[in-house]
């Protein structure tokens, strides 16, 4: 059986905004089980709250950089990712408050 070719992508189509998003998806969605972690047990003893501090100035930063070059995947990302560090930073300062 022959393979048929199937020529060049769709015009529409760019490769490199589609591997954006799948990494964005990748990097975004490391933190979920952290924050989930947290929100469950109400603990966030284990979480340094120094790393995410300094996630969250460089996910500022990269969604700055995301609007000055109008990427999509990047801003997107990047505000999901703060929203779960933020999480996870409220959820280590609650659990401080209690124990």
């Amino acid at each position: 059986m022959r393979r048929k070719d199937v020529g060049p992508p769709p015009e529409d189509f760019d490769m490199t905004e589609a591997m954006g998003y799948v990494a964005a998806a990748c990097t975004t969605f490391a933190f979920v089980p952290q924050a989930v972690r947290v929100w469950r047990t109400r603990s966030a003893d284990d979480i340094s709250l120094t790393m995410y501090l300094t996630t969250i100035v460089g996910v500022c930063l990269w969604i700055a950089y995301g609007l000055r070059i109008h990427s999509t995947p990047l801003i997107a990302a990047n505000v999901t990712t703060l929203a779960l560090a933020l999480a996870i930073v409220v959820g280590k300062q609650v659990s401080k408050r209690r124990g």
